[in-house]
């Protein structure tokens, strides 16, 4: 019972910042932009959430703080992918490489040269105290879990029981239809990408406030990938992309649970689990979810 409840715990902390991010994507590609620059933003959000905890010994600061970077550095793919009509493949690859980079050079800066940020001593705080023991002890994770559960609901909510979802999604399906019928298509999708950035960021905090408590080149490694492999598993729905995190986040969770001795497993294989569970899914699921019909069109207004 304890391994179990502890595997639960574990996968949770490991979902969250692969939820954030995937909720990022779900909602920029309902409104038609591809957006495979997550890992990228994810990244400057991890480093922004690290320093600026460190810095403030404050570690929701450093949530807020991240969530800004990850925003301001989704306005470039806006830009380039909405306002410049660019392939938004390539913008999100841009990105990709602009995040890492940008997140290096500031904290070399900020850190005396250092490609590592001082450790956060500042802690998120735990669902039931710091002083649960027991299977509480197992369950006890910090809030930035709740938020993503909390985000889940509310994206749903916003997607598929206001009017405001009702336009993105049209957005998303038919941009022309959507503009005779006086959306403007360019202010959602400027909207939407940027709520994509601004929960990518905050998922990168998450992982350097509440998984390792700082900041480093390997910080993300690969998660906003395995966050992009989730909204196409979860064929694009809030929920659905939650369930598929989660599913990763099991994954990571068998490697911390195996690994620690209870089943003798070599570590390079049991590192690999979460990868090669994410190639797998694309497999078999990538053909049957169906995208928006306009995701990953630039939309020129005129033009059907």
């Amino acid at each position: 019972m304890n391994t179990f409840t502890l595997l639960i715990g574990v996968a949770l902390m490991y979902a969250t910042p692969m939820v954030l991010a995937a909720l990022g994507g779900v909602i920029s590609e309902r409104a038609g932009v591809t957006n495979i620059g997550i890992e990228g933003m994810m990244t400057i959000g991890a480093f922004t959430g690290a320093a600026v905890g460190y810095f403030t010994n404050n570690p929701w600061l450093g949530v807020l703080a991240a969530g800004l970077a990850g925003g301001l550095t989704a306005i470039l793919h806006a830009l380039a992918s909405i306002t410049f009509k660019a392939d938004q493949t390539v913008s999100g690859v841009a990105i990709n490489l602009i995040g890492p980079a940008l997140a290096l050079f500031f904290c070399r800066l900020c850190f005396d040269g250092s490609a590592v940020t001082e450790p956060v001593n500042a802690k998120l705080p735990k669902l039931f105290g710091d002083n649960a023991t027991g299977i509480l002890a197992n369950l006890n994770v910090d809030f930035m879990v709740i938020i993503a559960i909390l985000a889940t609901v509310i994206m749903w909510i916003v997607l598929y029981k206001t009017k405001w979802g009702l336009r993105i999604r049209a957005v998303g399906e038919n941009p022309a239809a959507a503009d005779t019928l006086g959306i403007n298509v360019e202010f959602v999708r400027y909207v939407c990408v940027i709520i994509s950035g601004i929960l990518a960021g905050m998922g990168g905090a998450a992982v350097t406030l509440s998984i390792v408590s700082q900041f480093s080149q390997t910080s993300i490694a690969g998660q906003g990938y395995m966050a992009l492999a989730a909204v196409i598993f979860g064929s694009w729905l809030p929920h659905g992309a939650f369930l598929a995190c989660i599913l990763f986040g099991l994954a990571q969770a068998l490697v911390v649970v195996l690994g620690g001795g209870a089943v003798s497993v070599p570590s390079e294989i049991l590192a690999m689990l979460p990868y090669v569970m994410t190639i797998i899914i694309l497999i078999f699921f990538a053909g049957k979810s169906r995208a928006p019909k306009a995701n990953g069109q630039p939309y020129i207004k005129g033009k059907r």
